[in-house]
């Protein structure tokens, strides 16, 4: 089953952000585009090099609208110890989002029952609270910020031109297709 166009639902968090604690909840993510970046656990070996990723085009990010929350099983306190530990979380300006809970990874559709641990999922949600496009992948895979960057900006520009689709290798600012209004339904 899709998860398309899925609304996500009724959330409260404790996050680490900023050398803060702090709470996060579905209103903080209305209103503007979001990604949620599941990852499955501090402490490990390809999730620091993603995480690290994505604070390196955070700003990138940000300048396109978007906010980052990544999001492991891990109580916040652990992602407060592992940002003080490891220099590559230290570059992490976005929030980390605790689920211990599992709320968040059953509602996305990422937990892994039998451990706790979730995929490596990317969901990219618009200003209504909707996943508009998403990717999970094997654990021992690592994604990449730069395409995720690209997908948000296509995200964004099929919103705001409903009447153009972005091809493959699309770049801001690079041709898009209108399909005709015959051929629309078949899409």
């Amino acid at each position: 089953m899709s998860l398309i166009n899925k609304e996500v639902s009724d959330f409260s968090v404790e996050a680490y952000v900023g050398g803060e604690f702090k709470t996060v909840t579905k209103n903080d993510i209305l209103g503007k585009w979001s990604v949620f970046f599941f990852y499955p656990a501090d402490f490990t070996f390809i999730c620091p090099t993603e995480l690290e990723d994505l604070a390196d085009t955070y700003e990138a990010f940000k300048a396109s609208g978007t906010e980052i929350y990544s999001v492991s099983t891990d109580t916040h306190f652990v992602h407060k110890a592992w940002h003080d530990a490891s220099d590559r979380i230290k570059k992490i300006n976005y929030p980390m989002l605790a689920d211990p809970t599992h709320a968040l990874s059953r509602d996305f559709e990422v937990l892994i029952e039998e451990n706790g641990l979730v995929e490596r999922g990317s969901f990219i949600v618009n200003p209504e609270g909707k996943i508009v496009a998403y990717e999970v992948i094997a654990g021992n895979v690592g994604r990449n910020a730069e395409e995720l960057l690209r997908r948000v900006q296509a995200s964004q520009f099929v919103a705001e031109h409903g009447d153009e689709v972005c091809p493959a290798n699309w770049q801001p600012g690079g041709e898009t297709l209108k399909p005709s209004l015959d051929l629309v339904g078949q899409l």
